[in-house]
């Protein structure tokens, strides 16, 4: 993606200050007053939401500015750190480094090298919501560079063997914030916490519950 193209789409993404319904679906499957990590937090409109119910959040993105206003928020830590490049933030002397989350939130982004050490950042029992665009989006909107798309069930097999997937789609969407092809995934960490003979996890609510104030 051009440099260009690449502010533009991050500008626009700013604009956006209503939470994703795919975020506001599933955010209550996170534990009461668990600790939240908003990925690529843009303008921290995820971040804000989770706070709003209890929550404490940790912020991080690499333009901190945005965020700024969370910080009069007790509950928030606000990280300004590269996701892509210089330090690793969950390894070494990175932000994130041996730090747990009961949930970790992902929204239009995605950084592939970072996949392993997020799904290691959940603790047992935490909450995955990932929502991002897809290969076939390049034919209707930016990002248009395969390396910010999905391929088809792609998150699904990223997770394979490590969460129980709840709930995914794959397709386009008209509806979203950003009309384009998303992909969307919701999945527990809980593959070792089951108390069945057979060994299978316990399930969790998949009814609507669309929670927007």
């Amino acid at each position: 993606m051009k440099n260009e193209d690449l502010e533009s789409l991050k500008k626009r993404h700013l604009r956006i200050t209503t939470p994703s319904p795919w975020v506001t679906r599933f955010g209550h499957l996170v534990a009461d007053g668990g600790h939240v990590l908003d990925l690529a937090s843009g303008g921290g409109r995820h971040a804000q939401w989770f706070l709003g119910r209890g929550h404490p959040v940790t912020a991080i993105d690499r333009n901190g500015e945005p965020l700024e206003p969370l910080k009069d928020n007790p509950g928030a830590t606000v990280i300004t750190a590269d996701l892509e490049s210089g330090t690793p933030v969950f390894s070494g002397k990175g932000p994130l480094t041996n730090q747990r989350f009961h949930g970790i939130v992902v929204v239009n982004y995605l950084y592939r090298p970072l996949f392993e050490e997020l799904l290691g950042a959940l603790e047992p029992g935490g909450i995955l919501i990932y929502e991002t665009f897809a290969l076939g989006n390049e034919e209707f909107a930016r990002p248009r560079n395969p390396d910010h798309l999905l391929k088809s069930g792609e998150l699904s097999e990223l997770v394979r063997g490590q969460l129980q997937v709840i709930a995914y789609e794959h397709g386009l969407t008209q509806a979203a914030e950003i009309p384009g092809v998303k992909q969307r995934l919701v999945a527990v960490n809980n593959l070792g916490l089951s108390t069945r003979e057979d060994g299978e996890p316990a399930p969790l609510p998949i009814d609507v519950v669309q929670i927007t104030d």
